[in-house]
């Protein structure tokens, strides 16, 4: 048994072996940037089957080739990078057209969603925790609406599903790390089942201890997000369908922050913060999400193509463009919104109990079916190299059904005289909305396009909802960039947070008024010059936001009665010499009711680092990432609600956070080492983005990335 046990040992470590060398990619440019690393010699793509000289491949003969050695198994292939192609919903709106996979370095350390350069986010101390933007930024949508989104971006739902064309089997595994403090792991894996069928499936990890009263393992973020996905394509490319299936478990502590609020101006003791009390140690929200989508459009009539290399939006992605189109959308979601309260409120956390005392079960369900109907009709100019003179008429209609309910544990004395406690269902509702769709383009060119939106509810509870959206695109050559000028108009209806909530802790019954957005942008692109400049103006009439009398916590919906005006102005620029780069994005904002909208009136990103190749293999970039935002009246948060609210006038200072990395590629693997907020300490002790809620310490971090591609 020892001598056959010897030879499977061999054995396996030599099919390692074949495996591990197969992982050998081409040397990669020192002098290309981050992201846009290309090969310096092609991969040997010789059919063996064929005799006589060398000869260069185009890439439709290099993908048969490849498909054939796989099929015969005669030669070795190495698979890079360039055999996947990625789409997603939104890019299949109007055409067919994929794109090559991201497999570069940008921005990768900035893995966190709180922490994402133009889209920051202010939190409850951590990754895992209830979150809201930092600058304003405006939801465009209409309808029924439940009101609770702190937790919205740990959610993966259809809009965030990519789906491929993977001639080779492609996975990808994910991990980010600090330790029991924060780990987020991610597992995505897709292939090709026939050359026009695509199946996969991706899911993420994310774990936390966190950085105070971390003692009980209630007190632990635990999100899973998993979905199933699929792609189908028919032989003529007519006939597509996109489907998948989403599950999503989000588990938030709610602490109610931590007893001592002068943490770091007045630092305790204990050398090990997890071990400082908070508030609420055992209590928690669960965020249940569960659903199917699926989508099939048909191409009817002519179809269009551009020659591949010759597309308007890459060289490597290839379009079939439809002359009429229908498409049918059906998606069905169940969401249901829990608060555990397990704790007997020691600290005056809550403002009032409404039915149990010291123990909360409250939940809000909620259930959505949607069915979608469109028809699209295109009339363009005859053009094998860009699209022109096309005009766009799309025209549909969305059937919206809704039923939700609400439940509160109650105590209540049953007929033995004894103190129960027992769910009671306080208000349920089913209703429909009907909503209109049409839009209008014209596209004289690749240097000119004009768009127009129109969303309009024609029936059912949010009848009168609106959304109207127009865009005008003028472009130059490379060196002049694009302009792009966009208007919108909005009327949607109060969240149902803010006009019937029924909880242990909170009760509303309100009749607010549509909030109105009226805005009007003007953008500024020229990627020779890697500038973005973007200027947007809002005027927002009977905004709807949540507040508090001075001194108290009861926290309440209101409408302000006055119209709020909002200049935003974003620029980007990059800059590059020889092996440094310099990327910065600036944010200024100016409002006439800055205290009601409590963003900060200037943000900035900046990431410094140094390009090098290292060892001949590692491309490295080594750099800092600094942060920094003015002060501003910090939110405050309550507890049970799930919602943000101007709490009391409170102004933290604010100083630069800096993370110091170094992040490299190695052949299909990416890795990064950073310590974040290393400057903790420099300036100040800590930092708050929302009253009573310390931020995280300093902590090292560590992420890796590793491809496969068979």
């Amino acid at each position: 048994m020892p001598y056959k046990l010897k030879y499977f040992l061999i054995l396996l470590i030599c099919v390692s072996a074949q495996s591990a060398f197969a992982q050998l990619g081409q040397r990669l440019n020192p002098n290309a940037p981050p992201g846009q690393q290309q090969q310096q010699q092609p991969a040997n793509f010789n059919d063996t089957a064929r005799t006589g000289a060398n000869k260069q491949l185009t890439a439709d003969q290099e993908l048969d080739t490849v498909r054939k050695h796989e099929e015969e198994a005669r030669d070795s292939v190495i698979f890079t990078s360039k055999f996947i192609k990625v789409t997603n919903e939104s890019l299949l709106r109007d055409s067919t057209q994929v794109f090559p996979i991201d497999t570069g370095l940008t921005n990768f350390e900035n893995y966190s969603p709180l922490y994402q350069p133009g889209d920051p986010k202010i939190s409850l101390g951590h990754l895992g925790l209830d979150a809201r933007d930092l600058l304003f930024t405006p939801s465009k949508t209409i309808g029924f609406d439940a009101g609770l989104h702190t937790l919205d971006i740990y959610l993966l739902t259809p809009a965030d599903i990519n789906y491929y064309k993977a001639r080779v089997p492609y996975t990808v595994l994910t991990l980010f790390t600090g330790g029991t403090k924060e780990q987020l792991f991610k597992v995505l894996h897709t292939q090709n089942i026939k050359p026009n069928w695509n199946v996969g499936f991706d899911m993420n990890f994310l774990g936390s201890r966190g950085y105070y009263g971390n003692t009980l393992i209630a007190q632990n973020v635990s999100n899973l997000n998993a979905a199933l996905f699929t792609w189908y394509e028919s032989l003529n490319k007519r006939y597509n369908l996109l489907a998948n299936v989403s599950l999503n478990n989000i588990k938030a502590p709610e602490t109610g922050s931590i007893v001592q609020d002068d943490i770091f101006t007045n630092p305790p003791q204990l050398l090990d913060k997890t071990n400082l009390p908070v508030k609420l140690p055992s209590t928690f929200e669960n965020w249940k999400d569960h659903g199917f989508y699926i989508k099939q459009f048909y191409y009817i009539g002519h179809i269009d193509s551009l020659k591949k290399g010759h597309s308007t939006t890459s060289s490597d992605s290839s379009k079939i463009l439809p002359t009429e189109r229908v498409a049918y959308t059906f998606n069905y979601n169940v969401r249901s919104y829990n608060f555990l309260q397990n704790d007997i409120d020691t600290y005056g956390v809550f403002p009032d109990y409404n039915y149990s005392s010291n123990r909360s079960r409250d939940s809000l369900t909620v259930t959505h079916y949607q069915n979608d109907f469109s028809y699209s009709f295109y009339l363009r100019s005859k053009s094998s190299k860009i699209v022109k003179n096309e005009v766009k008429l799309d025209v549909g209609l969305t059937q919206d059904i809704y039923s939700y309910t609400q439940s509160v544990s109650d105590s209540v004395v049953n007929q033995y005289g004894a103190k129960v406690v027992h769910p009671d269902n306080l208000q349920k509702n089913s209703f429909q909305d009907i909503t209109l769709k049409g839009r209008v383009s014209y596209r004289f060119s690749d240097k000119a396009a004009f768009e127009g939106n129109v969303n309009q509810i024609a029936q059912g509870r949010d009848f009168g909802d609106f959304l109207y959206d127009f865009k005008l695109m003028l472009a130059g050559n490379n060196k002049a960039g694009k302009i792009i000028l966009e208007a919108y108009t909005q009327s949607s209806a109060p969240p149902l947070v803010y006009t019937s909530w029924i909880s242990n802790h909170y009760i509303f019954h309100n009749n607010f008024s549509n909030q109105k957005t009226n805005s009007a942008s003007f953008n500024y692109i020229n990627n020779d010059l890697q500038l973005d400049l973007k200027a947007e103006y809002f005027l927002i009439s009977d905004y709807l936001y949540f507040t508090a009398d001075p001194g108290g916590i009861d926290a309440y919906p209101t409408q302000l009665a006055h119209d709020i005006n909002l200049l935003k102005v974003t620029l980007t620029k990059n800059l590059a010499w020889r092996r440094w780069h310099f990327d910065n994005t600036l944010v200024y904002q100016k409002s006439d009711y800055q205290n009601t909208l409590r963003t900060p009136a200037l943000y900035t990103y900046s990431s410094l680092y140094y390009s090098k190749l290292l060892f001949n293999v590692l491309n490295s970039n080594i750099g800092i990432d600094v942060r920094y935002n003015t002060p501003y009246d910090a939110p405050s948060y309550a507890v049970g609600l799930g919602e943000f609210y101007n709490g009391p006038n409170i102004t933290f200072s604010s100083y630069p956070k800096a993370t110091v990395f170094i992040k490299a590629t190695l052949y299909r693997t990416n890795l990064f080492v950073m310590y974040d907020y290393a400057d903790q300490g420099l300036f100040q002790k800590g930092f708050y983005t929302v009253n009573r809620y310390p931020m995280e310490d300093a902590q090292l971090k560590f992420g890796v990335s590793w491809t496969f591609y068979n």
